[in-house]
């Protein structure tokens, strides 16, 4: 697939995504009875709707995002239908409030998890610590004789298990193991299809930049393996756990005083940017093109778990109206023993949106003027 059906494919996943995830707030609000009003995919004037029982479902014009309103939620609004009192948000048990608001953030986890769980056990790609040192070509002669590798039978694809006394050795381990023991047998078991096999070479001396190097007649390459169902789903949960700890950190990174200062040298100085600058969806769009063009589906199903995963950690932070916020002013409200004035709450909202749109508008401008190299 070309770039732009990659970035096509990544953008319609995150719109779906955002479908998702208030798929959560709307599934837990129904089970709890709260007066759910409407059901959109977009923002902005209205395209089409259909109104089924008491709920209108409908599609709007800006394709940036989607929405369920519950009834009561809004402190400028007076949405509650007559006879509905009882099924507004605010007459609901603070339990209740907080699993509908962490019902959206939550889906990300989940399709994150099903996407990392799904690829370890179809393709095996995962995290690095998944792939396994395997042989990615075979050396015909070393010194004008056969090598090592190629006398034993040695082929591409076979996986190196481990080397003397040394288990799923890494690549690094095996030139430095080797280094250490020229024209001496080495006993190493290798994974073919599955089957594991035994092996005794007698390292060659190549000579390289006029170095004497022990070599058995192999070129490194890294190959991912397939788990089953219960281990991928053990490796998926140690990934999210894995990840949202570096989220987390990256985020206050980001957004805090060295993220808003690197941002601020990147837009009014000649600074070029780096791989670890934050960037926008354009950058971000950019990126995963390229990703899969190298690397095909998987590559880029990484990415979208990754991202969907910070989408929904960013959703977590304590600050309205971000779904944090909301489980913010539920455990104020518990701890004061009566409801926060969600008219209060409107400038620090505000104060947050303001604070996201600009932060994200720099990144724009800058995915534009100076693009993130590409890998």
């Amino acid at each position: 697939m070309s770039s732009a059906l990659w970035i096509t494919a990544f953008l319609l996943g995150l719109f779906g995504i955002v479908l998702i995830h208030e798929a959560g707030h709307y599934v837990a609000a129904r089970v709890f009875g709260f007066r759910v009003l409407e059901y959109f995919a977009g923002f902005g004037p209205r395209l089409w709707s259909f109104r089924r029982g008491e709920i209108e479902y409908g599609v709007k014009a800006l394709p940036v995002g989607g929405y369920v309103k519950i009834a009561g939620m809004n402190p400028l609004e007076n949405d509650v239908p007559p006879g509905d009192e009882d099924r507004a948000y605010f007459a609901k048990p603070i339990w209740q409030r907080a699993v509908v608001i962490l019902a959206g953030p939550i889906s990300h986890f989940v399709v994150a998890m099903i996407v990392f769980a799904g690829l370890y056990a179809t393709t095996g790609l995962g995290h690095p610590d998944n792939m396994l040192t395997g042989i990615g070509q075979i050396t015909p002669r070393i010194a004008g004789e056969a090598s090592p590798a190629a006398a034993a039978g040695l082929r591409p694809g076979d996986l190196i298990v481990r080397i003397g006394d040394i288990d799923l050795p890494r690549s690094d381990q095996i030139g430095e193991y080797l280094g250490e023991r020229a024209g001496e047998p080495v006993a190493f078991a290798f994974e073919r299809d599955g089957e594991r096999f035994e092996r005794t070479l007698v390292p060659a001396v190549d000579v390289i930049d006029g170095r004497e190097v022990p070599r058995i007649g192999v070129v490194i390459g890294l190959e991912p393996v397939r788990r089953g169902i219960g281990e991928a789903v053990a490796l998926a949960v140690g990934d999210l756990g894995r990840y949202t700890a570096e989220s987390v950190g990256g985020i206050a990174k980001v957004f805090g005083p060295e993220g808003v200062g690197r941002m601020f040298t990147l837009l009014f100085t000649d600074e070029q940017r780096s791989e670890e600058d934050p960037a926008s969806l354009i950058g971000i769009s950019r990126q995963v093109g390229a990703t899969g063009e190298a690397g095909g589906a998987d590559a880029v199903l990484l990415v979208f778990a990754y991202v969907t995963l910070f989408i929904g950690i960013i959703n977590l932070v304590p600050l309205p109206p971000l779904d944090g916020g909301h489980l913010a002013l539920l455990a104020i409200e518990r701890i004061r023993g009566r409801a926060v004035d969600l008219r209060r709450v409107i400038p620090v909202s505000a104060a947050v949106l303001v604070f996201l749109v600009t932060f994200v508008s720099a990144a724009v401008i800058l995915d534009i003027a100076k693009p993130i190299p590409l890998p």
